[in-house]
């Protein structure tokens, strides 16, 4: 038995576009029905979702049959999360709101065994394949992909020095919060946003490091795989339910539209 390779981390830092979906449901059932779609990622989201630590973990069992790479954003750039999370064999993390190499520094730290870092040692757990890989210490760290999030201008402007901190695999860009710390809240089709999301793009990918971006815009998807994203997530599941159900209902004179 030995430790899965990491092939979402591999096809990044190799430049092969990977197409994600946020999963915001939370049950086991509703990412393995988006398992089946065909994605590169999922995105398990626990900062605005219902999900926690603890309901990620038979998420993570529902996709271990499909050839899909989960990829968990913990609530904060929390060492004690972090480190459930690797407990439970998650492979790629998704820090939110980080703002300067410090931060970046500190989640680096969190997903390292010391003396790189300072994570906690547990032989027996889901990752280690319940003690069944006895190189799972030495090798844990070359599987683990770390990606972090600048989502606002004061994030951006700390781009080049957050690339540079040892161990950050990829920064993606959070497009909402940026647009809401430039004035536009809840409008990311604000030509500055985009300007601005644009900017970042090129800047992230002249670091050398790869970036990734969630729209629910194909157009604009399109647009940020042309200007350098590797990791791009293009729907969340609950809007797509939203959407469909809306649609569904329309088509028989129900909601928004069958309203008299």
């Amino acid at each position: 038995m030995e430790l899965a390779p990491n092939t979402f981390k591999r096809a990044i830092l190799a430049g092969r576009q990977q197409i994600g979906c946020w999963c915001t449901l939370s049950t086991s059932t509703s990412v393995e029905v988006v398992a089946g779609s065909g994605f590169d990622w999922l995105l398990l989201d626990t900062e605005h979702s219902p999900a926690d630590v603890l309901s990620v973990l038979p998420m993570l069992q529902a996709l271990s049959g499909y050839p899909v790479a989960p990829v968990v954003r913990p609530v904060g750039n929390d060492p004690v999360l972090i480190k459930r999370y690797l407990d439970f064999g998650v492979q790629t993390l998704l820090i939110p709101y980080v703002q300067n190499a410090a931060e970046a520094r500190a989640a680096a730290e969190a997903v390292a065994y010391p003396p790189a870092g300072i994570r906690d040692v547990s032989s027996l757990t889901r990752a280690t394949r319940y003690g069944r890989l006895p190189d799972y210490f030495a090798r844990a760290r070359q599987e683990i992909c770390l990606l972090v999030q600048v989502e606002s201008l004061q994030a951006v402007d700390q781009i080049e020095a957050i690339a540079a901190v040892e161990g950050v695999d990829g920064i993606f860009i959070g497009p909402a919060d940026l647009a809401a710390s430039m004035g536009h809240n809840g409008n990311l089709g604000h030509p500055d946003v985009r300007a601005a999301v644009g900017e970042a793009i090129r800047r992230i990918r002249a670091c050398g490091k790869p970036a990734g971006i969630l729209t629910g815009d194909p157009a604009f998807a399109q647009h940020c795989i042309e200007l350098g994203t590797v990791f791009t997530a293009v729907g969340i599941d609950m809007g797509l339910l939203a959407n469909a159900a809306d649609a569904l209902a329309r088509k028989f004179g129900r909601g928004s539209a069958g309203e008299g």
